[in-house]
């Protein structure tokens, strides 16, 4: 498979606008309808009564929970509020963790934002100082919470300050997009993410464990940095993407292709694959087991995990002149079954 053109991988550093929700309307207090002059005396008597009944019973009521005397600029958290809902920030909507900062209102707002803020309170628009807010701090330590990915299937109940750590790493978290083209923000599962690739990347697809592409550049030694078309290949009943790129290694052009599995690590060690470069009776052979999407393409490239071809040796395997690289890239997948004690042995099976 000849491709003509690259794709330079480039990557600038977004911008979050700063958006400051309003501040909530003032609660209407004049809830109680005084238009209900026709009534008949005996209902207005009974009215009367049912309503002196319930004046004496809330004399002796204690207050709700959480409630305040106060109600200028405070937050009035009513007694069916969540502990989980104050541990929301109102702006990024986040759970918040430590240091969680207050105004002296009482308004409360995660560390990361109070930055995009420019230090105003975003709900009463009050100058933030630097206080924090222990109690709400305290409340969370003694949290236990389902992972946000239990919907996924994820079952776990993690202490609160240890869930954000798992949910960073866990199983059922969604796969980002394997595009090295751009940096593509689209996170969802397998299928959903083959789709992507084919119907918006664009990207060449194959069926089988085993290829043979052309890679094609006119005056090679003017790029540096480029990526080349990414190719996902259905093989096993899995997917695995194909990557080609160059990009300088220790002041020294080189070029690099290596084997992403999509899918979790500990399901990428069931297969191995090999590459294959050559050319003028020579060639280069590298053998390994295909990394996860988990890992990101660039971490994989700057690991070293794949078949490395200095750019001179790939100017003397395209044959000719040296002024254009005509690389033909050949390899295979294959499967490891397990042997009896469990692990893993290098034996080729090819589809």
């Amino acid at each position: 498979m000849e491709i003509d053109n690259i794709e330079c991988v480039s990557v600038s550093d977004g911008f979050i606008d700063d958006v400051i929700p309003p501040p909530p309307p003032p609660h209407n207090h004049n809830t109680h309808n005084h238009n209900n002059h026709n009534h008949h005396h005996s209902n207005h008597n009974h009215h009367n009564n049912v309503n002196n009944n319930n004046n004496n019973h809330n004399h002796h009521r204690p207050p709700p929970p959480f409630s305040s005397s106060k109600t200028h600029n405070v937050n009035v958290v009513h007694p069916t509020t969540s502990v989980h809902e104050l541990l929301e920030c109102p702006v990024c909507t986040n759970s918040m963790y430590p240091p969680i900062h207050q105004c002296h209102n009482g308004h409360t707002l995660c560390s990361t934002c109070k930055a995009r803020v420019h230090n105003r309170c975003p709900t009463c628009r009050q100058e933030l100082g630097d206080i924090r807010c222990l109690a709400l701090e305290k409340v969370a330590e003694s949290l236990e919470l389902p992972c946000k990915y239990c919907t996924l299937g994820c079952p776990g109940i993690f202490p609160y300050y240890s869930k954000l750590k798992h949910e960073a790493v866990c199983n059922f978290r969604p796969y980002s997009c394997p595009y090295a083209g751009s940096e593509c923000s689209v996170v969802g599962d397998i299928p959903y993410l083959v789709s992507h690739l084919r119907d918006d990347h664009k990207v060449d697809m194959h069926s089988g464990c085993t290829f043979n592409h052309r890679y094609v550049k006119s005056n090679p030694r003017e790029v540096e940095n480029a990526t080349w078309m990414l190719t996902v290949f259905n093989c096993f009943g899995q997917y695995f993407c194909l990557h080609f790129e160059a990009f300088q290694l220790s002041m020294a052009p080189v070029y690099m292709a290596f084997l992403r599995f999509m899918g979790d690590e500990n399901d990428a060690r069931n297969y191995r694959y090999s590459l294959e470069v050559g050319g003028n009776g020579r060639k280069l052979i590298w053998e390994g087991t295909p990394r996860s999407i988990r890992d990101g393409h660039r971490k994989v490239r700057d690991s070293h995990d794949g078949l490395i071809i200095q750019r001179n040796m790939a100017l003397f395997f395209s044959g000719g002149d040296r002024k254009e690289l005509k690389l033909r890239v050949t390899g295979r997948i294959w499967k490891e079954p397990p042997n009896s004690d469990g692990s893993n042995v290098c034996i080729p099976n090819l589809c």
